[in-house]
């Protein structure tokens, strides 16, 4: 049974999808198309599409808007030619790319986007961020994303905003991965990368200008099981820079509730980064960063207070397990010294799982104030959040009681 599931893995679907896909929107005597090519790489002399889809078994495709626009209401759609995850170069192949490898490098790059500034790294497994930094060079930046989440970043897909250099890939090329995207790639890095035979090398040429793809929305298509559609336009945050942020406040029976104290300019930069990030996180999720790296993220789950619980065990656990691999080169759960595992358990717990001084993060408003608590009791002294519960002013009071400050967006993030 094991050598038939590998076996799955190794196998090539046939794509039997067309060359070409239209969608059509018709109101009437006015009709929208969409024109749609399919993506193709010529590999070892043979054209190939898609390796297979989530799993093996399931044929897919990919294409490419070609050509078509669509308004709907005030807003238009991106417009054709404007490729960026659609669009790759094949620099290394090794097994050629499938869905979740493209879906995986599409959300990093969603995520990117949003995040200018600085060398950035986000690294990204089953369409969630597993890891993101900013920092002064990309290798620091790559450094503190692996570390963040070093046992969920194997296999994982590595997305930069800047040229991947040699020091870089030399740190990629030391872990694990499925994919590596950047927009170019400077001398000698893709020598280095060429150790691991197997990783997909993209290079995404407009991905060094990731800004032209901020705040464009696109029809986003979701099939449900008897073959309907969702047609839905993209998520676009509204708060892209601090000044977007709002000190938290509320009237509650004709009482005004309001954040004492105002943010640091270094904990308005890491809410700002970690809401923009949140916007790449499957809900509900709530995530901590701390000095412009994720600390803890937590995704997927159905309550508010459970999925902060989750981020807040997460930053536990990567702390231990990073503490534990820098010392000793092994995984925490590898470690059989039950003296060492105590040692690393006080240091964790003394800095709080390295929550202490973190951002919180919540793509939802907190519907009671047990959420919020999560954050407080482990150090964090500040929140972004959309606002908008019943129950605003008791997340109020619980952060005045601890001088936590907090800022809405005014907008919901969710992600599914």
């Amino acid at each position: 049974m094991a050598e038939d599931l590998k076996k799955m893995y190794r196998t090539i679907m046939d794509d039997n999808f067309p060359p070409n896909m239209e969608v059509s929107f018709v109101d009437g005597d006015k009709r929208q198309t969409l024109f749609y090519d399919k993506v193709s790489w010529t590999i070892d002399n043979v054209d190939k599409g898609l390796r297979y889809g989530e799993n093996p078994g399931q044929e897919a495709a990919l294409y490419r808007l070609v050509n078509g626009n669509l308004i709907i209401g005030e807003t238009e759609t991106i417009a054709p030619g404007k490729h960026l995850a659609s669009d790759i170069e094949l620099l290394q192949s090794g097994k050629h790319p499938g869905k979740t490898n493209l879906t995986d490098a599409d959300n990093a790059l969603n995520i990117l986007r949003y995040l200018p500034g600085k060398p950035t790294a986000v690294i990204v497994k089953h369409n969630n961020p597993c890891g993101v930094a900013m920092s002064s060079t990309l290798e620091d930046a790559y450094s503190k994303a692996y570390m963040a989440d070093r046992v969920a970043a194997f296999g994982g897909c590595i997305a930069v905003n800047r040229s991947l250099d040699k020091a870089t890939a030399e740190a990629i090329s030391n872990q694990y991965a499925e994919v590596v995207v950047a927009p170019e790639f400077e001398e000698g890095a893709l020598d280095i990368l060429s150790r691991k035979k197997n990783l997909r090398v993209i290079k995404i040429g407009n991905a060094d200008n990731l800004s032209n793809f901020v705040g464009q929305r696109f029809v986003d298509f979701k099939s449900l099981i008897d073959g309907g559609i969702i047609a839905q336009l993209s998520f676009v945050p509204k708060s892209r820079s601090t000044a977007d942020l709002t000190i938290a406040e509320t009237i509650y029976k004709d009482k005004k509730y309001k954040i004492n104290r105002e943010p640091t300019a270094g904990e308005l930069e890491d809410l700002l980064f970690g809401w923009l990030v949140e916007s790449g996180v499957t809900s509900n999720s709530v995530i901590f960063v701390k000095d412009l790296v994720t600390v803890g993220i937590g995704t997927g789950e159905q309550d508010r207070v459970g999925v902060a619980e989750i981020a807040r065990d997460k930053a536990y656990r990567k702390l231990a397990d990073r503490y534990c691999f820098e010392e000793n080169a092994i995984s925490y759960n590898e470690l059989a010294d039950e003296d060492k595992k105590r040692d690393i358990d006080e240091r964790v717990a003394k800095v709080n799982g390295g929550l202490t001084g973190s951002a919180m993060v919540s793509d939802a408003f907190f519907p009671f104030r047990d959420g919020v608590d999560v954050g407080i009791n482990e150090g964090v002294t500040s929140v972004v959040q959309p606002g908008g519960s019943g129950n605003d002013y008791q997340v109020i009071e619980a952060c005045n009681e601890s001088d936590v400050t907090m800022v809405y967006t005014g907008q919901r993030s969710f992600k599914h």
